[in-house]
């Protein structure tokens, strides 16, 4: 369970992804599925050259930043269905990471890799290295928090929410959108270099399906803990992904095969898209509207009660 606590933290970096385009920009970009093998193909390449990893692993998130940005351009320039142009960008980036590649895979095992250097620390799997990806994953969220707080990241989550408002106060809704996609992407590239780094290998296949798993993450997170705020919103995807991680593990444990991870992944959101439209979720969202509406939770009729007793 270790090892899927740890995997649910790295693919958590993923998920912050996909829930700036998904959430805050209301935008499904399947180009998350070449991005992510291309921060891979990236890092992997550079590693093996000599590159420090962490420098592999910045040019791994401006890989995926360029691939957002095509997906932005061919969107908002290009007229582009944003679904259909996320499509289009990833299976362009299929030949470009073959490309990178050069062959179908790239082995890690003896390089330099961050992870190879935690353990060279003496941080190797289990508690420790866990403590350091907790340590990274809330520097990351801090940081996305801090960005969607500033005007920019504000403009951002109003373009996803009334595209046309923030356009009449003169926001280029156009250039908010190629933002959110280079920065959502950026952080899925991200994301592939350290699961490359982590299980020692960059495979040409290891991003298919993966805007499921990043559904997954944030749906079922959100779901459970809600999306009142920023903070919770995004504190919610990084426990989703960890959760996801934590339901294969066990669905494995059980008998399922790796074979069954896209099914049992599509049976865990459908779940988490049902259920808080039942039973104690539902009831719990009536008694949040019916306290809401009654007089002590309400300022106005309060105060519209006081001037009645006082005969005024």
């Amino acid at each position: 369970m270790l090892i899927a606590v740890e995997l649910g933290l790295i693919y958590a970096v993923m998920a912050l992804g996909v829930y700036l385009t998904f959430r805050v920009l209301d935008l499904p970009d399947l180009t998350v599925d070449g991005s992510f093998t291309t921060g891979a193909a990236t890092a992997a390449v550079l590693i093996v050259g000599g590159t420090p990893a962490p420098l592999a692993m910045v040019a791994a998130f401006l890989a995926g930043s360029v691939a957002g940005l095509v997906t932005g351009l061919l969107h908002t320039k290009g007229n582009i269905n944003g679904l259909l142009a996320g499509i289009l960008t990833m299976i362009g980036l299929y030949s470009i990471n073959l490309r990178i590649l050069g062959q179908a895979n790239v082995s890690l095992l003896g390089e330099d890799t961050m992870f190879q250097a935690l353990r060279v620390m003496g941080i190797s799997r289990g508690p420790l290295l866990i403590g350091v990806l907790v340590i990274m994953v809330v520097v990351i969220k801090v940081i996305i928090d801090w960005f969607l707080a500033t005007d920019v990241g504000l403009a951002l989550q109003a373009t996803g929410d009334n595209e046309e408002m923030i356009r009449s106060f003169g926001v280029s809704t156009d250039r908010m959108k190629m933002v959110g996609l280079v920065l959502s992407n950026g952080l899925v590239a991200l994301c592939g270099s350290l699961v490359a780094q982590y299980q020692g290998f960059a495979d040409i296949g290891m991003g298919v399906g993966l805007i499921l798993v990043g559904l997954a993450s944030v749906i079922v997170g959100q779901a459970i803990f809600g999306t009142r705020t920023t903070f919770v919103a995004t504190g919610a995807v990084v426990i989703g992904a960890v959760i996801y991680r934590a339901a294969i593990q066990i669905a494995l444990q059980v008998g399922l095969t790796p074979n069954d991870m896209k099914l049992i992944s599509a049976i865990l959101v459908v779940i988490a898209l049902l259920v808080p439209q039942w039973g104690v979720f539902r009831r719990s969202r009536r008694r949040r509207v019916r306290a809401s509406s009654t007089p002590a939770a309400n300022p106005t009729t309060r105060s519209a009660a006081g001037d009645s007793a006082s005969g005024r």
